[in-house]
Order: C-alpha cells, then sequence, then structure tokens
C-alpha cells in the first residue's frame, strides 16, 4: 500500500531539487541550469545537471536521471518509502500512518524482529572478542595483520566455546524459541534441543547496503572443518542478493569494484586502502549480484585464487556480468594465491600496479583456453580457432567482435591465423548454429518464472518518440501543434505510450509537470528510463531546421504507429482494416504538408 499522489506531491514540492542535491554535489548555476560532477560515476568534466524549472537532474554522461525522490534513493540506496520518509522529515510533513492488512503487518513485524535479532547478536559477539575468553580471537586476527581499526569498522567478533551461551544471551532479551530458531543462529535436534550455531570462531558480520546486519560467517581458528561456517538463506538474508563489503564499497564513488572470494580478502583490501573491494557470501557469483552490482558501477575486476578452482570461478563469473551489462578485467596475482598473502609480500603500491594490468576478460577466455589445446600440433590449434570463433560468435555486436578478431589475431599470429580467415570461422559457425549459441538460447529462467531480458541497441523510432516527448515537456507551447496529428496510442514503445498518457493528462489539467510524473514511478531503472525520455537532444538553430526536425520526428513516429497497427490487425476485424486504411491516407496526407508544418520551440 502506498501513500496517496497528494501527499506524495506535497513532499516533493517542499524539497526543492537543487537544495536537496547540494547537499551530495557542488553545483554551479550555467544560464538556467546547475552543473556539477556526477555522483554516480567517476568524471573529470561535469555533465550532471538540475534543472530547477524541471525540478529534475540528469547526467549526460551515464545516464542518471529523475526528481528529487530518484536522487535520494540512487545516492542513499533507499527504497521509495525510504527516500519519501526522509524528505518528508527534512521538510516537516507528517506523512499520515497507513493500515496495513494483517498478513503485511505481521511480515513486516517479523522481519524486524529478525533485524533486531541479528544486531543483538553482532553485539554480543563483538563484546566477546574484547573479553578475556575471546583473546586466542583477537590474537588470530592480529596475527593476520588486522588493525584495531579495522576490527571494529567490521564489527568483528567472536562466538563463545560454549554451545549455548548466545542462546542464553538472546533468551534473557525475552525473545521466543521459534523467533530465535527462524533467525538462523541456532541449530535444533532432538538430543540437545536448541543450540547455537557459532561457537569458538572468529565472526563475521553481514550487513546491507544500508548497514542492517543480516546475517554472519564464522571462522575457526585452527584446522578444524567446515573452515567458514555461513548463517543460511532467512526472510533477510539471501545469499545470492547480497555482497560482503558493499556497505562500505558503494560509498567510495571510485569507477569500479573488485569482486574477490572472502571475507578476509575484502578486509584486508580495504584495510590496505583498497574500499572497493566485495566478496560473494560463500556461494558463486549468480545474477542476482551481477544486478546488485551494476547498480553502483559499470566494471568489475575479478580477483579470485590462482588455482584451478580460482580460474574456473572467474570463468563462470564473466558471462553473468557480461549479461547484466557490467564490463569485467581479470586480475592476476601470481605467484601469490590471493589478496591478502600479495599485499603481505609487496604492499599496496605493487597491488594498484597489478590492478591496472588486469586482463580483458574475453581475452582471458581466450588465453585460459588455450591451455586445453596442443598448439604445437596443426589440429590442436585449429581446434583452438574454432573455439574462439564460437567465444566471438557470443559477442552481438559487430564493431566489438571484430577488435577482438584483431586481438586474438595480434597474439596468435605465428600460427598463421589472419583476420579474414577467422571472420570466416565465425561466419561458418553462425550459418550452421554453434554450441554456445544454443548454450544461450536454453539458459535456465531465473526464479520466478521471467526471463532475462537483453537490451537492445535504441532505434531510429525509438528516438523519434524520446525527442517528441522532451520537446512536449521542455516546450509545453508546442503541445498546442503536437495534439492536432499524435495522440498516445502513437507511442508505441509501451513505457513511452504510458508517460505519453500522463502528459496529456496533465496538459488537459493545465499543468505539464514532469518531476510530478515520475511519482508515479518507484522502480529505479523505471525512473532512470522516464528521465531519459525528458532529456534527448538535437541541436537545431533556425526556424527551418526545428520545423523540419518536427515534421521528420512526427512522420516517423506516425509510420511506426500505423506499422503497428498493421502487425496487430486481425484479418476478420473489418473496422479495424478500415482504421488502417484512414491511417495510411492521413499520413500520405502529412507526407504531402510537411513544408506548412510550423513550430516554435520557445
Amino acid at each position: 500500500m502506498r501513500y496517496s499522489d497528494d501527499i506524495i506531491e506535497e513532499v516533493r514540492m517542499k524539497n526543492d531539487i537543487v537544495d536537496v542535491i547540494s547537499q551530495y554535489v557542488k553545483l554551479t548555476r550555467k544560464g538556467n541550469s546547475y552543473f556539477g560532477l556526477c555522483p554516480f560515476h567517476n568524471e573529470k568534466t561535469g555533465s550532471f545537471s538540475v534543472t530547477p524549472s524541471r525540478q529534475m537532474y540528469y547526467c549526460f554522461g551515464c545516464g542518471a536521471g529523475g526528481n528529487v525522490f530518484s536522487f535520494v534513493m540512487e545516492y542513499e540506496n533507499f527504497t521509495f518509502g525510504e527516500a519519501l520518509k526522509s524528505l518528508a522529515d527534512r521538510a516537516g510533513v507528517e506523512l499520515p500512518k497507513i493500515e496495513y492488512s494483517k498478513e503485511a503487518r505481521e511480515k513486516a513485524e517479523k522481519r524486524a524482529k529478525m533485524l533486531e535479532i541479528n544486531k543483538q547478536a553482532a553485539q554480543y559477539f563483538y563484546y566477546q572478542l574484547r573479553r578475556e575468553n575471546g583473546a586466542q580471537a583477537w590474537q588470530y586476527l592480529v596475527n593476520r595483520g588486522l588493525s584495531e581499526e579495522t576490527i571494529r569498522s567490521f564489527g568483528l567478533g567472536y562466538s563463545d566455546k560454549y554451545s549455548d551461551a548466545l542462546y542464553r544471551f538472546l533468551k534473557s532479551k525475552d525473545y521466543t524459541d521459534e523467533q530465535l530458531r527462524e533467525s538462523g543462529l541456532f541449530n535444533v535436534d532432538e538430543r540437545r534441543g536448541m543450540y547455537d550455531k557459532f561457537w569458538n570462531r572468529v565472526i563475521f558480520p553481514i550487513m546491507d547496503v544500508n548497514n542492517k546486519v543480516i546475517g554472519f560467517g564464522g571462522r575457526v581458528m585452527g584446522d578444524g572443518m567446515p573452515k567458514y561456517l555461513n548463517s543460511p538463506e532467512t526472510m533477510i538474508f539471501d545469499k545470492g542478493r547480497n555482497l560482503y563489503g558493499l556497505n562500505i564499497a558503494r560509498t567510495t564513488r571510485k569507477p569500479y569494484l573488485i569482486l574477490c572470494e572472502g571475507y578476509m580478502d575484502v578486509i584486508s583490501m580495504h584495510q590496505a586502502g583498497f574500499t572497493n573491494a566485495v566478496a560473494s557470501l560463500g556461494t558463486a557469483l549468480t545474477s542476482g549480484h551481477a544486478s546488485l552490482i551494476k547498480r553502483y558501477t559499470q566494471e568489475v575486476l575479478l580477483i579470485y585464487d590462482s588455482d584451478a578452482a580460482g580460474i574456473k570461478a572467474a570463468l563462470r563469473a564473466i558471462p553473468i556480468l557480461r549479461d547484466a551489462g557490467v564490463n569485467s578485467r581479470v586480475v592476476s596475482l601470481k605467484p601469490y594465491k590471493d589478496p591478502d598473502e600479495f599485499i603481505k609480500a609487496l604492499g599496496a603500491e605493487a597491488f594498484e600496479q597489478r590492478l591496472g594490468e588486469a586482463m580483458d576478460s574475453f581475452m582471458f577466455r581466450v588465453q585460459i583456453s588455450e591451455d586445453n589445446y596442443p598448439m604445437a600440433e596443426p589440429q590442436g590449434a585449429n581446434r583452438f580457432f574454432e573455439n574462439c570463433a564460437a567465444m566471438l560468435l557470443e559477442l552481438s555486436d559487430e564493431l566489438e567482435r571484430n577488435l577482438y578478431v584483431e586481438a586474438i589475431v595480434k597474439k596468435y599470429r605465428q600460427y598463421g591465423i589472419s583476420s579474414e580467415d577467422l571472420k570466416k570461422r565465425v561466419r561458418a559457425l553462425a550459418m550452421k548454429g554453434t554450441p554456445a549459441e544454443q548454450r544461450r538460447e536454453s539458459r535456465p529462467v531465473p526464479s520466478g518464472g521471467a526471463k532475462p531480458e537483453f537490451k537492445k541497441k535504441e532505434s531510429a523510432a525509438d528516438k523519434a518518440q524520446k525527442l517528441m516527448l522532451t520537446w512536449m515537456v521542455t516546450y509545453p507551447k508546442t503541445f498546442s501543434t503536437v495534439e492536432k496529428y499524435l495522440t498516445p496510442e502513437d507511442f508505441v514503445v509501451p513505457l513511452y505510450r504510458e508517460v505519453a498518457e500522463m502528459l496529456f493528462e496533465q496538459r488537459k489539467n493545465g499543468d505539464v509537470n514532469p518531476a510530478r510524473l515520475l511519482n508515479a514511478f518507484t522502480d529505479s531503472e523505471e525512473q532512470r528510463e522516464v528521465a531519459s525520455l525528458f532529456n534527448a537532444t538535437i541541436h537545431l538553430e533556425t526556424a527551418a531546421e526545428q520545423n523540419r526536425a518536427f515534421s521528420d520526428t512526427l512522420l516517423r513516429i506516425k509510420e511506426e504507429s500505423l506499422k503497428e497497427k498493421n502487425k496487430n490487425w486481425d484479418p476478420a476485424d473489418m473496422q479495424g482494416l478500415q482504421d488502417i486504411i484512414r491511417r495510411k491516407k492521413e499520413l500520405e496526407d502529412l507526407g504531402r504538408k510537411r513544408s506548412q508544418m510550423q513550430i516554435s520551440f520557445e
């Protein structure tokens, strides 16, 4: 259940976007807008703009955009509800209490109780590390090279050697056995009853991006097994959608994240100054992890152990990141096994140098695959290049594929391979279909049943619709001309049509307000997409250029609308056929009258 549109709009109007964003970004006025360095990606020249008249922001570099709610959601990683409450508090607006259903209220209360139990447990473990019983654990961490500041920063702790110590502590806080069982902090069996899951281990609290403790990892200090023990999944802890250290790494504003394997890797890198390091939580990288990463960066440096298992993990992670739209490079730490070992041996400066030498992930895959073929034998080299062609075929962008063709040829020229030879291989495989293509087609559907979406390249028709929406928002007076020729139905992209319907409705009510329109979209990706609709640009100087651009854009939209109508027409629908014929005639008439169309962008 959400708050009324009037309450949401009241909060938005009482939080001037320039005032709010100025608390996070240094802005400089230029004309009717303010500019600064984008807080969502690394840049040296300010492409981040804030427009007071629209009460919206937009980055022409990375595409981040929206209203004041969007900004707070993206910067603070808040949900829409959290952003609304934060801005309401800032403006002194009292939000009305919402009556939840019994089920929703019980679920919210249960979640809050589990977060509370985890927080109490983290405080207990933290305290135990500093008691006499925790001396061995403290010494273990110091011997691993961790400073007191680092231990405190990550909230590290110790679970006592008695298997019911945490249970007795939490029972004293009046939690029920059912609540404790669901927290994942305890095991239960018929003989022993309920007992601590973690005991006599160094404890690593796991926090979500909002610094709330959602689970724990425990490490033995000797040779016991398992070496690492993690909390099971609960209603607040999803291993496939959380990353260790991201609560700190997301605020560093570096242009990339460093993805490694374990808690100690992350902690040792943070201590050495590499505070953009994160790790998965005892699982292989998932599409959920990749989607989470995409919210904070466009690039990842992969650091896995230098053994066979580490290489396999890196090879598995590369396509998952690629499908999420995240570029990746692979860092070699040889002859050292992991970041902790490398930094202790050679120091932070040498580690920084290795990061700079990270290998392109596609070429890393090529190099690793080379080890599977006897390259000194003609058949072996031939099979290797066949495999390269299969990998190249996975790349849908032709320019990118050609660049990698040249890179492979440059590296393996001594085997007599030429660019044309390799391109022929790729074309031949494309004609008959390859195992790589079949694997991509049969990729498992994620839990929940939704098929993975691959972002298609923006078409000329999409650009035309975006441009028209930008004009309608930027120059509201154009509406009187636009509505003579277009209706929201002419916008064939569903999201664009929805936005057009809202703009036409606002126009009807006498108030074209894009910032208010954005209130209807609470998903951050949708907000970003909608914001981009109001920031399409085209350079126009003279009135003749404006008129020509308007007529070209209008005709393109009408053509696509007619194509869509034609495509979805049912041959049995005679009225639909008459409508298509009428639209076609109107389009032909518009084409003949295009020189008479006059528009004013003022």
